[in-house]
């Protein structure tokens, strides 16, 4: 499983089209998890990169977040509002890890204040999932042909095209 900050020198051209998604949406993607009897679950979510990183977090006592702490597993895929994907989607595939560090979550909580306002210095993170990745995708759409990009850690990425 690999951090953000490895994927990134890793597979960087996913990396630029997730960022670019990624920004376009005001941070918003959907996230793919796992209920209970096993059937999937898609919820919006603003995972944001925080110190090499790929946080996701949000608020407590949600279904999502229950799912994550029963199984791990999970997907992100970048908001897609045009069908014919004319700026790319991305995908990730992992697992999360809640991370206890509380000087983190400080750390986190003064980032977000900066850089939104929204204000959760000095509380307690119900969790703070932190993303490790086990594989991730994008796709780009041209004039005649789809150009897919796939990664798996320690592979690098490899291009598909279509059409």
């Amino acid at each position: 499983m690999t951090e953000w900050s490895t994927f990134t020198e890793e597979a960087p051209k996913i990396a630029e089209v997730f960022l670019r998604r990624h920004r376009a949406t005001g941070n918003l993607c959907m996230l793919g998890t796992l209920r209970a009897d096993g059937s999937p679950r898609i919820s919006p979510v603003e995972p944001m990169i925080f110190e090499g990183r790929l946080v996701i977090i949000g608020m407590p006592d949600t279904t999502k977040f229950k799912d994550l702490a029963r199984d791990p597993r999970f997907c992100i895929h970048t908001a897609t509002v045009d069908t014919t994907v004319g700026d790319g989607d991305a995908k990730l595939f992992g697992t999360v890890v809640d991370d206890t560090d509380t000087e983190l979550h400080a750390r986190f909580a003064q980032y977000l204040f900066d850089l939104s306002g929204m204000d959760l210095r000095g509380q307690e993170f119900d969790h703070f999932y932190v993303g490790r990745l086990t594989g991730a995708s994008c796709i780009e759409a041209g004039e005649d042909r789809l150009t897919i990009t796939i990664w798996k850690p320690g592979e690098g990425e490899r291009v598909v095209y279509k059409g």
